[in-house]
Parts: C-alpha cells; structure tokens; sequence
C-alpha cells in the first residue's frame, strides 16, 4: 500500500464523516483525528516490532519514552 492510497483511504473516511454530520459543524477535529490514527498506528507498528518498543520507536521516529507514554494514553500498556 503506498502513502497515496493511505492518503485516499483518510480523505474517503473524512467525506464520510462529514456525511453524516448532516451540515452539522464539527469540533475539534484534530484531536480526533490524531486519537483515531494514532492507537491503530501503535498497534500495528508494535506488533510489526515483535513489540520491541526501541524498535518500534526508531520506526515511528519518536523517542522511546515518548511511544511508551503513547502506548500507556491508548491503554496498550499496564
């Protein structure tokens, strides 16, 4: 799958959303959006990493400390 398509398949779930808010204003967005690709992000890197956090971390470009602090908001650590 290429970024392209990945950008496609945003693009396709936001025209959704904004179908059925029905003309009815959105609020705050961004904090969704960032809530709603960052826990299935984690998850798939994660076990992609064989849940090597370090791994995991280098892949995502974060500081380990900075995944591990992720990880534990989207309740995907003890």
């Amino acid at each position: 799958m290429s970024k392209k398509h990945i950008e496609e398949c945003v693009r396709s779930s936001l025209d959704g959303y904004f179908k059925d808010l029905r003309g009815t204003e959105p609020h705050g967005m961004y904090d969704m959006m960032v809530r709603v690709l960052e826990k299935p992000l984690l998850e798939v890197v994660m076990q992609q990493a064989d849940q090597n956090q370090s791994r995991a971390a280098q892949w995502l470009g974060l500081n380990r400390n900075t995944l591990r602090k992720k990880l534990i908001e989207h309740k995907l650590l003890d």
